[in-house]
C-alpha cells in the first residue's frame, strides 16, 4: 500500500544549497520531495504538518560522530546513539573507527551498517581507520573499505604519526576522492595534558596541553596535502593559528576543509572545574582568543562544519577524577540551541547556520543529502528557534549523560526529524 503524502505547510523554508529562504511548502510522496513552491492546497489523501512559525531545513549532517559500537555498548549502541541524533535534528551522521574491534575491514562497516538499518533512525555513515588497527604503520585497504560504503578515513583520538603514511593516505585519498579526517594533535607535546596550557590550568592545578601540539600537526598535515595532493578534513578545529592556518591554505588553492564543534565555539577553559570531569575533552577548551578565531572562522568560510564530536561515556568511567576520566562529551542533542546562539549574537545568519549543519558537511563527505530539492530524498529537520528548555542529561535518548551544559536554558528545539519522508522524532508541536 503506498504511504500516504505528507505536506509540510507555512514553514520558514530555508535551503542552503540554492540560496532560498522563503515561507513555503513542501510535498512528500514515497520518501521523496516532489513539489516545494508558496502554496499547495491539502487534499485528504496527506497527513499535514503544520510548520507556521518553524524553520524547515534538510536533515542536519553530523560528520564526526562515536556510536561506540562494536565493543563499547556500555557507552552507546547504534541504536541509541541514532535516536539521540533524530532527536537533535540530525537525519545523517558519520561514525569514527575507534570501535573494538577498530574499524579497518569490510565485515566491521557492513555491520555498522547492518545495525544502523536494524535501528531505523538516523543514517550512519561508517568512517574507517586509516592505518590497520589504528596503529599507525600500515593503510588499511582503503579501496575496498570505500566500495563497502566508508565515506571518510580518520584515526580520531591521535594523529597518524608518520608523515610518510600520512602522505600516502592523503595520495590515496586524491585517486579515491574521500577525505582524510585528521586529528591533529602532537601527542609528544602534550603528554598527560588534560586541560588547556594557560593560567586557569596552572590555577587548578592541571596538565595543560599547549595550542602548538595542534598547531604543529594542522602544518604539517597541510603541507603533505600541498606536497600529495588530496583531501584534507581537519577535525574539531580549537586554535587561533590553525584556523589562520586552513585559512591561508585555502587561499593557495590546497584541498582542506575543517571542522569546529559547538562547545569550541561556546566554552572557554576559564569555565573548567577540576571537580567536573564533563569539561574534558580532545581538544582541550582553549582561551577567550581562540575562540573568537573560530567565530570569525565561521563566518567568513574558513570553517567549513560544525560537528558535534558526540563522544558518550558512561557515568562511572566519567565520574573518575579529572586527571583520569575520559575525554569527551555528548553533543547531538544539545547542538542546535548552541549553533542558533551565533545567529542571535550576529556571527552568522540563519541561512549560513543551516548551511553548516547540512549541504556544507554534505559536500565534505560528498553526499546526496543537505538539500531540499525537488526529487531528493526527504531528509528534513523542522525546529522551533525560539522555544526554551532546560539541559537535563535524564531526559538524553544517548546513553551518555557527560554534558557541561547541565542545567543551561536553551533556546531552539527540534518539533520534527523526518528521514526518507518518515517521521521518526516528534517532539512539542503547534498542531494540538
Amino acid at each position: 500500500m503506498e504511504p500516504p503524502s505528507l505536506l509540510i505547510k507555512s514553514g520558514r523554508v530555508i535551503d542552503p544549497t540554492d540560496g532560498s529562504d522563503s515561507i513555503a511548502d513542501i510535498l512528500i510522496q514515497n520518501g521523496k520531495i516532489v513539489q516545494k513552491k508558496s502554496f499547495i492546497p491539502v487534499e485528504k489523501s496527506m497527513a499535514v504538518i503544520n510548520a507556521s512559525g518553524l524553520v524547515v531545513a534538510p536533515g542536519f549532517i553530523d560528520i564526526h560522530t562515536h556510536l561506540r559500537e562494536p565493543g563499547f555498548e556500555h557507552k552507546e549502541t547504534i541504536a541509541s546513539g541514532t535516536s539521540s541524533a533524530i532527536a537533535g535534528g540530525f537525519t545523517s551522521i558519520a561514525c569514527m573507527a575507534n570501535t573494538n574491534p577498530v574499524n579497518d575491514s569490510v565485515e566491521i562497516t557492513k555491520l555498522i551498517l547492518q545495525k544502523s538499518k536494524e535501528a531505523g533512525l538516523a543514517k550512519v555513515l561508517p568512517i574507517a581507520s586509516v592505518t590497520l588497527g589504528m596503529k599507525g604503520q600500515k593503510l588499511s585497504s582503503m579501496d575496498s573499505l570505500k566500495e563497502a560504503g566508508v565515506v571518510a578515513f580518520s584515526e580520531d583520538g591521535k594523529s597518524v604519526k608518520d608523515s610518510s603514511v600520512m602522505a600516502r593516505a592523503l595520495g590515496r585519498s586524491r585517486v579515491l576522492d574521500i577525505p582524510i579526517i585528521a586529528h591533529c594533535e602532537d601527542q609528544e607535546l602534550s603528554p598527560g595534558g588534560v586541560m588547556n596550557e594557560g593560567p586557569v590550568a596552572k590555577k587548578l592545578g592541571l596538565k595543560g596541553i599547549p595550542n602548538e601540539a595542534e598547531n604543529v600537526m594542522v602544518r604539517r598535515d597541510i603541507r603533505l596535502a600541498r606536497e600529495n595532493g588530496g583531501r584534507l578534513h581537519v577535525a574539531h578545529i580549537s586554535t587561533a593559528e590553525a584556523v589562520g592556518l586552513v585559512r591561508r591554505a585555502k587561499r593557495d588553492g590546497i584541498d582542506v576543509t575543517c571542522e569546529t564543534t559547538p562547545h569550541h565555539f561556546t566554552l572557554t577553559d576559564e569555565t573548567v572545574s577540576r571537580n567536573n570531569p564533563d569539561y574534558k575533552m580532545s581538544p582541550p577548551l582553549r582561551s577567550h582568543s581562540d575562540v573568537e578565531a573560530i567565530l570569525e572562522g565561521l563566518a567568513d568560510g574558513a570553517i567549513d562544519a560544525i560537528a558535534t564530536d558526540h563522544a558518550p561515556h558512561s557515568p562511572e568511567e566519567k565520574s573518575a577524577s579529572f586527571e583520569n576520566a575520559p575525554l569527551g562529551i555528548v553533543g547531538l542533542e544539545t547542538a542546535l540551541p548552541l549553533v542558533l546562539n551565533l545567529v542571535r549574537s550576529k556571527v552568522l545568519n540563519l541561512p549560513r547556520a543551516v548551511a553548516l549543519l547540512t549541504n556544507l558537511p554534505a559536500k565534505i563527505l560528498n553526499l546526496p543529502q543537505g538539500r531540499l530539492q525537488i526529487g531528493a530524498e526527504a531528509d528534513i529537520t523542522i525546529f522551533d528557534p525560539n522555544r526554551e528548555w532546560v539541559v537535563d542529561p535524564a531526559n538524553f535518548k544517548s546513553k551518555g549523560r557527560n554534558t557541561p551544559f547541565t542545567g543551561r536554558v536553551m533556546k531552539g528545539k527540534v518539533v520534527y526529524t523526518i528521514v526518507g519522508g518518515k517521521i521518526l522524532f516528534k517532539g512539542e508541536t503547534n498542531d494540538s
